[in-house]
């Protein structure tokens, strides 16, 4: 599937235009990804655009969140590694990513939560005046973003063998590429 027909796929599935967000927020980093660990950018911007496909439909049950989704994209013709990244991206799940993608979507996903919520409590409010150290500091306060999966976005480490410092700066860099996409 091509990006602008997956962003017409995504638009007629999801509403909240925030949700929308933050799925070009996890395209941009699983782009940053790719591009560090010379990957398809096709396919892994795909996996980042249309993890949460299902959110809207799953909001009330999460344990179903990912499983519809992976499914959904299957039935549209989608790699079948883009929809298992999309399954197991969903800790609640239990399942262990396995590939590089797998393991990049897991992690890429919490941290653009946590970056979104450090550059909205700065002066300015704006991404491109965010630094690596404001971030890595707010993922230091457990009260900061609660419902960041901190644990998560820490598996950059065995999983992607990315220091925190690195995963950040690589997440962060990404997302201010589209900052006006995302509203910051």
């Amino acid at each position: 599937m091509e990006r602008e027909k997956a962003i017409i796929f995504l638009k007629g599935k999801i509403q909240n235009q925030n949700l929308i967000k933050h799925s070009l927020a996890v395209e941009a980093i699983m782009l940053g990804l790719a591009d560090f660990f010379n990957e398809d950018r096709d396919k892994w911007g795909l996996a980042g655009l249309l993890h949460d496909i299902d959110y809207e439909q799953t909001k009330d049950t999460p344990e179903k969140h990912s499983l519809i989704g992976s499914e959904m994209l299957r039935k549209e013709g989608i790699a079948e590694d883009i929809c298992q990244a999309v399954k197991v991206h969903n800790y609640m799940h239990g399942q262990t990513p396995e590939t590089l993608m797998e393991k990049s979507l897991y992690s890429a996903d919490p941290l653009s939560g946590l970056v979104v919520a450090s550059a909205l409590v700065i002066p300015s409010k704006k991404i491109s005046d965010l630094t690596i150290e404001n971030v890595l500091n707010r993922f230091k306060e457990k009260a900061f973003a609660r419902s960041v999966n901190r644990e998560t976005i820490q598996k950059c480490q065995p999983y992607l063998n990315l220091t925190m410092d690195k995963f950040v700066e690589i997440g962060l860099r990404s997302m201010q590429n589209i900052a006006s996409d995302l509203g910051l």
